[in-house]
């Protein structure tokens, strides 16, 4: 039984960081496309991040230069550390594996269509 675990949500200032993890059981995470996506009250979920089984990441514009996503695989766990955090970046967060890749690159898609198995989700408010 595959079981994605988020964890690190909570409050923080601008400009703070917080660092997610993920831990995956009944599942290899090395082997397949992970993300991270999130959510803020009335819009709709969006890709964040996203890493595969080479190692490649994609990004979502909005968070270029601030956030990264890495694996431990030893500890089949996926973080995103999220490095100079806005009141922007406020939502639900969780992480999603066994996606799908996209366009030549063939890196890992940052839209939530296609992936197979989700989190519950943690929670990051940031306050201005």
């Amino acid at each position: 039984q595959v079981q994605l675990v988020e964890s690190g949500g909570g409050s923080v200032q601008t400009g703070g960081s917080l660092r997610l993890s993920c831990a995956a059981s009944g599942y290899v995470i090395s082997r397949y496309c992970m993300g991270w996506f999130r959510q803020a009250p009335g819009k709709e979920r969006e890709g964040v991040a996203s890493l595969d089984t080479r190692g490649r990441t994609a990004y979502a514009d909005s968070v270029k230069g601030r956030f990264t996503i890495s694996q431990d695989n030893a500890e089949n766990t996926l973080y995103l550390q999220m490095n100079s955090l806005k009141p922007e970046d406020t939502a639900m967060y969780y992480c999603a594996a066994e996606g799908p890749r996209f366009g030549l690159s063939g890196l890992c898609s940052l839209r939530t269509y296609g992936y197979k198995h989700w989190g519950q989700g943690t929670q990051v408010t940031v306050s201005s």
